[in-house]
């Protein structure tokens, strides 16, 4: 099954979920378990309709218990049963949304099994112990059919990894020593081969044990956006509460009395309840989303900051291209011969466990040049530096033999006080050109060839990047490659930047630039080397193949391994955003039907006048409040699904977004209730 095919049936999985019988019941219990008022203290909103519950409840078993009251014990009754089922709603929304992660939690844990591990001890013996039992640097074997106990890196041969617990992807991933897809996941199974691995987690501390406590999710902290939004419908409860507080007193001073039961009724229609009721639902779904992609949020403010983003810096290597890069050519330069350069790159390459090194030596042997290990055993190696951008060997006889990029073995032949053969840019341009990457190979003071590396952009990339130019976000390319080769390669791909020649501080260095410029980055890596950039990033999106040192520094990691699902990632952040804006507008929209409901309602009695404000011509002040408290608890259960499933994100601009939101969420908050409270009030006539 492919990516896209994946996270397809992922969704469906998802939406099917949220239907779940089981998961319903749970949630229902759980509605009824959050009415303890330490828990619904924390939604203030939803505690004052709970609050003006236990008043009304107290009401229709002592009326009297407030002073005299002229109520019909029937109506404390309603009014009493109404906000039950206001709370009980919004309950309802949070829960459901919390049973949706502590359901995919539940399936990781069945993953998590106790492993009997393969511990080689310092004099070399193997001894059984089982997982809980590894500590962070215990060294294990795994073999074909063995699952691997715990987080670690392979240190040790090559191996293919069924990875389908975590990711859900059936096909199996390679992983082996060097490079940047050395990094294993605890409950993975060896399909083949065998590898050695180094623990790099304590128990309890392993990616899947921090998947499973992130996706349960009910102690989720709240974001940035959603606290201003909370403080923001709190200051308007309070301001209301100080209303009707008040208004006994000017009421008292026309002549009439407004009693308790009708008091609480036109509190809770003037605050906003619905979005009340919804708001922690949303940001829950909201990461839900991002799970259903394969995609682990370690905190929903990451998510909110993608739906921000202005920028977005990719590497070029294994993101825009297939990160493959294996030789396909040697190119002799200047007086040397085809073997002469060979013998070099033998030496160059045979203790480099890189997949570029490895594909030298594999290219060579497919040519037929004989390989000798021996002429590597005696020589130190030199290993590949992101400073230096060039690895080797320094043999036994004193002669130092270099392979890297073109720029850094020009500046080191030099160094030793060599000549530049004069063909050597001209040959590294043309391999450019091609979109290949030139690595030059010296020994001493001489420049021998170039290997030719090729490696080529992904299918669709192009397309991607249009869309998130659609989006107004622009796309950068960080690549150690050359300016020529990082062109080609940029132009292929249709990137907005690039940046050739690119250090791990030169990464850091554009996402501070850019976020100076008062703008949010968003940053994909999988290596050691990506790790610094991805902390600096506001969002960083790590792969699942990738080091632990960049999965650590990650605001979020990838389980499919596919750098480009940070446009999904970015969709998903402004689906969330527009979610959470669309249902403020249509709660504070539909408040103003409610006000031309309940307030002639309340005053109609004792002043006449205000009848002309009642539009909708409700059958009397009684059904008119009833009407307005009932539409005001059932249009919580009703936008549920909207706010589970979010708004529909299209890329466009974002005057654009906003006028849709305005006339579908806006008009329509205004509309829909008006609708909504005169056909409850018709039914509610026939029995008032």
């Amino acid at each position: 099954m492919n990516s896209n095919a994946n996270h397809e049936f992922n969704n469906k999985d998802g939406n099917k979920k949220m239907m779940d019988k089981v998961m319903i019941f749970q949630a229902i219990k759980e509605s009824f378990l959050k009415l303890d008022p330490r828990t619904m203290v924390k939604n203030p909103i939803m505690f004052v309709v709970e609050i003006g519950f236990f008043i009304t409840l107290i009401l229709s078993f002592a009326p009297q218990a407030f002073g005299n009251s002229g109520v019909e014990p029937w109506f404390n009754i309603t009014v009493t049963l109404i906000l039950l089922f206001t709370v009980l709603f919004a309950n309802f929304a949070e829960a459901l949304a919390e049973g949706r992660g502590k359901a995919q939690a539940s399936s990781l844990k069945q993953s998590k099994k106790e492993i009997m591990a393969n511990v080689v001890r310092p004099n070399g013996k193997i001894e059984k112990l089982p997982s809980a039992h590894l500590r962070k640097g215990d060294i294990v074997i795994v073999s074909q059919g063995e699952m691997i106990p715990g987080d670690g890196e392979v240190i040790e041969g090559l191996a293919s990894v069924d990875e389908s617990a975590i990711t859900g992807e059936s096909a199996p991933v390679v992983k082996e020593t060097g490079g940047d897809f050395n990094s294993v996941t605890g409950g993975t199974r060896v399909v083949s081969d065998e590898i050695k691995v180094r623990m790099t987690s304590n128990p309890g501390e392993s990616f899947l044990d921090r998947m499973i406590s992130l996706v349960e999710g009910a102690e989720r902290q709240k974001t940035p956006n959603e606290i201003a939004l909370n403080t923001v419908l709190t200051s308007l409860t309070l301001i209301f509460m100080i209303v009707v507080v008040t208004l006994p007193f000017f009421t008292k001073y026309l002549g009439f009395q407004l009693e308790i039961p009708v008091l609480i009724a036109l509190l809770v229609c003037l605050i906003p309840t619905t979005i009340g009721g919804l708001l922690s639902a949303i940001g829950i779904a909201g990461m839900d989303r991002v799970t259903q992609f394969n995609v682990i949020a370690m905190s929903g403010k990451a998510v909110e900051a993608a739906g921000d983003i202005n920028t977005i810096i990719l590497d070029k290597t294994g993101t825009i291209t297939f990160g493959n890069r294996m030789a396909s050519d040697f190119i002799p330069v200047g007086d040397v011969k085809n073997e002469e350069l060979s013998y070099w790159t033998v030496l160059s390459s045979l203790k480099d466990e890189t997949p570029e090194g490895r594909s030298v030596i594999e290219l060579l042997k497919q040519r037929g040049a004989k390989i000798d290990k021996k002429l590597a055993e005696s020589g130190a190696f030199i290993e590949f530096k992101a400073e230096t951008r060039m690895s080797g060997m320094d043999l036994a006889d004193g002669r130092q033999v270099r392979k890297g990029a073109v720029e850094a073995i020009k500046s080191w032949v030099k160094s030793q006080g060599g000549q530049i053969p004069v063909d050597l840019d001209e040959e590294t341009n043309a391999i450019s050109k091609e979109g290949g990457t030139p690595l030059a190979v010296a020994v001493d003071n001489q420049i021998c060839g170039l290997i030719y590396l090729k490696d080529t952009v992904k299918p669709g990339m192009k397309e991607r990047f249009e869309q998130l130019r659609k989006m107004g976000i622009k796309t950068v390319m960080c690549t150690g490659d050359n300016p020529l080769t990082a062109a080609t390669i940029a132009k292929e791909a249709g990137v907005d930047e690039f940046i050739a020649e690119c250090k791990p501080e030169d990464k850091i260095d554009v996402i501070k630039y850019e976020q100076k410029q008062g703008k949010l980055v968003a940053m994909t890596g999988d290596g050691t080397n990506d790790a610094p950039a991805l902390a600096q990033a506001d969002v960083g999106l790590a792969m699942n193949s990738g080091t632990t040192a960049a999965k650590e520094a990650a605001n979020m990691v990838d389980l499919d391994s596919d750098p480009t699902k940070i446009i999904e990632v970015v969709s998903i952040g402004k689906q969330l955003l527009m979610t959470r804006g669309a249902l403020t507008t249509f709660s504070i929209a539909n408040d103003i039907a409610k006000y031309f409901a309940i307030i002639p309602a309340m005053f109609m009695l004792a002043i006449p006048q205000m009848d002309v404000l009642n539009i909708m011509r409700l059958d009397s002040p009684l059904s008119a409040i009833l009407s307005a408290l009932i539409f005001n608890a059932v249009i919580i259960p009703l936008l549920i699904p909207l706010a589970m499933k979010g708004v529909t994100y299209k890329p466009m601009s974002s005057n654009a977004l906003l006028r849709r939101n305005l006339t579908i969420f806006g008009l329509g908050g205004v509309l829909v209730p008006f609708i909504g409270i005169k056909m409850i009030d018709i039914l509610v006539a026939l029995f008032v």
